[in-house]
């Protein structure tokens, strides 16, 4: 094996953190494995691994040895990728981060088909409830709300998507119809706890003014699609991306409420880090997303 390939091998001992994961991966006995990461230990007459019985730890040298293994890897594919950037095989490797909610409904089954284009290409789909940090991560591609504030992030803006506050008739005609911002104090508002965030202010604007309303109510949640249920079954008043509800919303499960507000825009991005050559995989993946993204928003 060349040093490349153990390069490579390596870095997926360290992205799995299990050479049983990593024999899984490579199509190889879990003993054939083992022999090789031996065999590199040998070669650089270092210990790179400590093995027990129930995990796998790098030594210190095995992280420096990952570490600068990554942007090697990283180099010889983007060099790779431009090179064949002209053909309209796509290979390597694309990892993509995406919420939870998002990436279920819309982003795993756009995968899907690009990959039946693209057959020499692997894709892995993560899907997380934090936000990303590129410096941390292997992700090429971060699919999130808004754009990053990181000059050092490229962010392609793939859909426009407002926030629409909304609920059922039931719970209407029970509590009444907000008027105003400031009314939602007096109604159970069902709130999404995410990323730390102030997620019991709710911010408007209307005719160049700002209105920010605390809400609160008995029943809140870290997942979109459980808020979105609440309010369905009646329980309260959600402020939600209108792609989340927008079947909600045209078979009248829900009502939007508060028309003459508008919430801070929720537009969908595709973000990576700044290079001077962008593989291929990830410029024809993005303009894929936004030309398939726009089509479902338009129907």
């Amino acid at each position: 094996m060349s040093s490349l390939d153990d390069l490579r091998f390596f870095a997926l001992i360290a992205r799995l953190g299990s050479l049983t994961a990593v024999a899984r991966e490579m199509g190889l006995t879990l003993a054939a494995v083992s022999k090789r990461l031996t065999q590199l230990e040998q070669r650089l007459g270092v210990q790179l691994v400590l093995r027990t019985t129930r995990r796998l730890d790098l030594t210190v040298e095995g992280e420096r040895y990952a570490e600068g293994a990554r942007p090697i890897i990283h180099q010889l594919d983007e060099l790779e990728s431009v090179v064949s950037n002209s053909q309209a095989l796509l290979t390597g490797r694309l990892n993509i981060n995406a919420s939870f909610g998002f990436g279920r409904r819309f982003i795993a089954p756009l995968i899907s088909a690009f990959q039946w284009q693209h057959p020499e290409l692997d894709i892995d789909l993560q899907l997380t409830s934090q936000p990303l940090n590129f410096l941390d991560s292997s992700v090429d591609i971060d699919l999130r709300v808004g754009e990053p504030p990181d000059s050092r992030l490229v962010a392609i803006k793939l859909m426009t998507n407002s926030r629409v506050v909304c609920a059922s008739q039931a719970y209407l005609d029970k509590n009444g119809i907000p008027e105003s911002v400031t009314d939602l104090a007096q109604h159970n508002c069902i709130v999404l706890r995410q990323y730390e965030s102030d997620y019991s202010l709710w911010r408007f604007t209307r005719e160049g003014r700002e209105y920010v309303q605390k809400v609160s109510g008995s029943l809140s949640s870290n997942d979109g699609e459980t808020v979105v249920h609440y309010a369905r079954e009646g329980h309260g008043i959600i402020l939600r991306s209108r792609w989340d509800i927008k079947t909600d919303l045209q078979q009248g499960a829900l009502i939007p409420v508060l028309t003459d507000y508008q919430a801070p825009a929720a537009d969908i991005y595709a973000v990576y880090t700044y290079r001077k050559h962008v593989p291929a995989r990830i410029k024809v993946f993005i303009t894929y997303l936004k030309q398939r993204l726009s089509e479902q928003q338009e129907s």
